[in-house]
């Protein structure tokens, strides 16, 4: 919504609102014992409208996190998920230079799908076998035949990306 103004694919409703924005900002008031604290936070910085950078006093860069932090992140992500005793997060972080949390956590994803997936072929050929012979379809599978994230997971998740 922020974005530079000079873009010429902008709707004109677009830029009214930064308008409206931009003026209600400036008569943002507040009580004596009361603060108002804007936060904003983007991964494109370039591309903000500058009457919003001079608004902000403060910046801050915040740069993308290390190896060790991204093996943190991915701890955080993946708490709750099964992991095999084959899966290593520091070399999963290091194979993932330059990703940013949201990167991790999308990667994580997918690694995830890879096991679904596998459960899910499986009973597509199994139910084609069966009815092929004429046989009930056999039982679905539940959760707990899901198995664990392995490496291997992980590495075809960092192979999509």
């Amino acid at each position: 919504m922020l974005g530079r103004r000079e873009n010429p694919r902008e709707h004109e409703a677009m830029r009214k609102m930064k308008n409206e924005f931009m003026v209600n900002w400036d008569d943002l008031r507040t009580k004596e014992t009361k603060r108002v604290l804007v936060l904003a936070a983007t991964n494109r910085p370039f591309d903000l409208n500058e009457v919003v950078i001079r608004r902000m006093p403060r910046r801050l860069m915040v740069n993308l996190s290390n190896t060790p932090n991204r093996t943190k992140i991915l701890k955080v992500i993946l708490a709750q998920e099964e992991l095999s005793p084959d899966v290593d997060l520091d070399a999963v972080a290091t194979m993932t230079d330059g990703y940013s949390g949201s990167d991790l956590k999308n990667l994580c994803v997918t690694a995830a799908h890879r096991p679904i997936i596998e459960i899910i072929e499986k009973e597509k050929k199994e139910c084609v076998a069966t009815l092929a012979e004429g046989q009930p379809a056999p039982a679905l599978s539940s959760s707990g035949d899901i198995r664990s994230l392995n490496m291997e997971d992980f590495k075809y998740a960092h192979q999509q990306r």
